[in-house]
């Protein structure tokens, strides 16, 4: 089976970003979104070895990791019964793992785990969607692989109007370009998860436009996030009504109806040093 073959009629999306930029808040309550709002049937499928990628869909219930599994059973001991939950509006839940602490690349666990699930016909045919929330940078190659197998068709990148946001940003492109003609892989939009500086919207729109993709959405910064997180529960679940609830629902339809996908042109560290000097993030 190729990966082609996975959810056949699903938008496949992986989801990169900083650590702490907001990268697994952002995709989970999308994904609620598109389930609630839509009726969609959806999938997270978590590549944090953190695994917390799916914590607010499944109201705080640790979840077992196919990584773990592996580990303490072998991989007859792998079952979807054992590595798959169902969440918040019947979303399915997965989450790789990693190695113990100290020990091997976490970035293989994308890679095992992914594999596996493909083998015990993890991903349902009939997904509308599918998304890939993975770990920070393209810092190597189990991280790369939704961008370099063509796991995914389409990447969105989380990012603020903060210099290590965009750094990373900027490099996770360069990762899209160099398996673009190999995998077929896109950059769909990046993704604005505000941290209130001075002129975020316009920095991450010339950032943007300097990139050769378009700003999908900016999320404004709102506490009900947190207060909803504290509940262990997504902000569309806990505030359906609420602004930023709304937000994620605009977010969901953008992207499912996305089909302007590019090769990203990234900025030399020489350019991006220029662009956050113009908007003062170098001030003090």
């Amino acid at each position: 089976m190729s990966f082609d073959e996975i959810a056949p009629n699903a938008k496949k999306v992986a989801i990169y970003g900083k650590g702490g930029i907001g990268k697994s808040t952002t995709t989970q309550n999308t994904a609620a979104a598109l389930a609630y709002y839509y009726k969609l049937k959806g999938m997270i499928h978590g590549c944090d070895p953190k695994a917390d990628s799916t914590r607010m869909i499944l109201h705080g219930k640790p979840q077992e990791t196919v990584m773990d599994v592996l580990r303490e059973e072998g991989e007859e001991g792998v079952t979807l019964e054992k590595v798959r939950k169902v969440g918040f509006c019947g979303i399915y839940c997965v989450e790789s793992g990693g190695p113990e602490p100290g020990v091997g690349c976490a970035g293989r666990g994308v890679i095992t785990a992914v594999n596996l699930m493909k083998e015990l016909g993890g991903y349902p045919d009939d997904l509308d969607f599918l998304f890939f929330d993975v770990l920070g940078d393209v810092v190597c190659g189990g991280f790369a692989m939704p961008l370099r197998d063509g796991l995914a068709k389409e990447i969105y990148i989380v990012s603020s109007g903060e210099m290590m946001a965009l750094y990373a940003a900027n490099n996770i492109a360069k990762g899209i370009l160099k398996y673009a003609e190999q995998s077929g892989v896109r950059l769909g939009g990046i993704i604005c998860n505000s941290r209130n500086v001075d002129g975020e919207r316009e920095l991450m729109e010339e950032f943007c436009d300097k990139l050769g993709t378009k700003l999908i959405h900016f999320i404004p910064r709102d506490n009900i996030v947190q207060k909803a997180e504290f509940n262990k529960m997504t902000v569309v679940e806990f505030a359906p009504d609420h602004p930023q609830a709304l937000e994620y629902k605009k977010l969901g339809k953008k992207i499912m109806d996305n089909d302007e996908l590019v090769i990203p042109t990234p900025l030399s560290m020489d350019e991006l040093e220029k662009l956050v000097e113009k908007y003062g993030l170098y001030d003090k």
